[in-house]
């Protein structure tokens, strides 16, 4: 596997600036880094440290995150989509995040899920020829996100195919698909549409190894079943960041 440090949590404690926490995965052999939110980066600096170590930016937050299945909320992800694709290709980032928001209480799902379907066909348009992915994120809502749409990785497939572009795929998080129960074999003849993959370990979003989780087996059913991209490593270390970094060898 080639895993991806997600430097909002992964070398924050040794090192303040995010060009330095760039320098620190580079010296700790990851592959490439990754982080949220461009707005609140110094681009210039980020950039400079990449060009520096050679890392590629595996991802970066699709900003601002709005409510997918609002059709009010259309206009202006779609100007969000516009603006992060420009700090996208100015980084070199192949990935935009897009988190779908919350549930739109009273309104039935399948309608929710058809403005979620439409706002990203229309999205796939301005990113079409860029080289750049927009991910769909499910995440859970049993722990860390409460009140969130899209917790169904078998939902976010669907969405995904009903779209039907190339450059419009899943985000497959791990963590996120444990907390809510599933296991990585649903999957199994849709992998394609899974452009990156994050990991933390339930409980307690630790390092894997912390927790309970079965990451070795979930990690080699990715392999086995022909997952080559990056694994993100979008975990709270609960010792230096280089120590929980020896997960790697149990894998």
């Amino acid at each position: 596997m080639r895993y991806s440090a997600c430097i909002e949590w992964l070398f924050a404690a040794e090192a303040p600036s995010f060009p330095d926490r760039i320098r620190a995965a580079k010296a700790a052999g990851l592959d490439a880094v990754e982080f949220w939110k461009f707005s609140n980066k110094d681009v210039d600096a980020v950039r400079a440290a990449l060009d520096e170590t050679g890392l590629p930016l595996a991802g970066i937050l699709c900003e601002p995150i709005a409510p997918l299945a609002n059709p009010e909320a259309h206009g202006w992800f779609l100007e969000g989509v516009r603006t992060s694709l420009a700090a996208a290709l100015k980084l070199g980032a192949k990935v935009m995040i897009a988190q779908a928001g919350d549930d739109q209480h009273g309104v039935a799902r399948a309608r929710q899920h058809a403005e979620i379907v439409k706002v990203l066909g229309e999205a796939a348009k301005i990113i079409e020829g860029s080289g750049v992915t927009l991910a769909l994120e499910p995440l859970n809502d049993r722990v860390d996100h409460p009140g969130y749409y899209l917790t169904s990785t078998t939902e976010g497939l669907d969405i995904i195919d009903e779209v039907g572009r190339g450059d419009i795929r899943l985000l497959y998080d791990i963590y996120h698909a444990a907390v809510m129960g599933e296991e990585i074999d649903l999957l199994a003849g849709r992998l394609d549409r899974v452009v990156h993959v994050h990991l933390a370990d339930t409980p307690g979003r630790g390092e894997p190894g912390t927790g309970r989780m079965d990451y070795a087996e979930r990690l080699g059913w990715l392999a086995a079943n022909g997952y080559d991209g990056l694994v993100g490593l979008e975990y709270k270390p609960s010792v230096a960041t280089v120590e929980s970094l020896r997960f790697r060898e149990r894998v």
